[in-house]
């Protein structure tokens, strides 16, 4: 089971992301949007989504340096396996807070706002509830990595990552002992690239970064004379 979850599951996931992504942007690019329900509930909207948005670009950004990075390239910058486990629990845990505070502003505007409610798809409701999901796994384990300050799980973890990208066929192995926890996080973190292509989280795809100098959001107007 370990060696499927682990080994050949996110061969899966990663597959159905980018060609999933591909077909549905050739075939069907006018759904490619975040679908702004901004006119119904601005205020709360804009709160959320900051936290949110600000929070998720920092734990993928964290993610994808913290696991990717070679530890050669961590050493040869003086930066030792527990210092990056400190930096990542500090960070990983601020930005999860945020997520976790924005996604749940969300929800409550998304499941509790009849005219929201109704207009919002089954995919836009779940993909949300997943998210809340696995940022609340991933406090989760901040708890089990204050017991690891020394590094050494963290290392497990880029070696799996990094045998995913070069096809190590042991690349599960690396893992097969962690706690359950971070088996969970990751297994649920594949399942999301896996349904990624048939949700709104596709509009990250477009130029992502420009979340974090766009001036303002999505201008929604309403009739002459009233405010926008």
């Amino acid at each position: 089971m370990d060696q499927f979850l682990f080994g050949i599951y996110p061969y899966i996931a990663l597959t159905v992301l980018v060609v999933g992504s591909i077909i549905r942007y050739e075939r069907d690019p006018f759904s490619w949007k975040s679908s702004s329900s901004q006119f119904l509930r601005r205020k709360q909207l804009i709160v959320g989504s900051v936290l949110f948005h600000v929070g998720v670009l920092t734990i993928f950004g964290g993610h994808l340096v913290g696991l990717l990075t070679p530890l050669s390239v961590w050493h040869a910058l003086g930066v030792p396996s527990s210092a990056k486990q400190l930096i990542a629990v500090i960070m990983g845990g601020g930005a999860g807070i945020m997520m976790l505070a924005g996604g749940l502003m969300l929800a409550h505007r998304r499941l509790f706002d009849a005219r929201i409610r109704a207009r919002s798809s089954f995919a836009d409701t779940a993909i949300l509830l997943i998210l809340i999901v696995q940022v609340i796994i991933g406090l989760m384990t901040i708890i089990v990595s204050l017991g690891h300050l020394d590094g050494e799980e963290m290392t497990k973890f880029m070696r799996w990552a990094g045998g995913i990208f070069i096809f190590d066929g042991d690349a599960a192995s690396y893992i097969k002992d962690v706690h359950i926890l971070f088996k969970l996080h990751i297994f649920l973190g594949l399942t999301i690239f896996l349904i990624f292509p048939f949700t709104r989280l596709v509009h990250m795809l477009s130029v992502p970064v420009r979340y974090l100098w766009r001036p303002g959001y999505q201008i929604v107007r309403t009739r002459k004379g009233k405010k926008s």
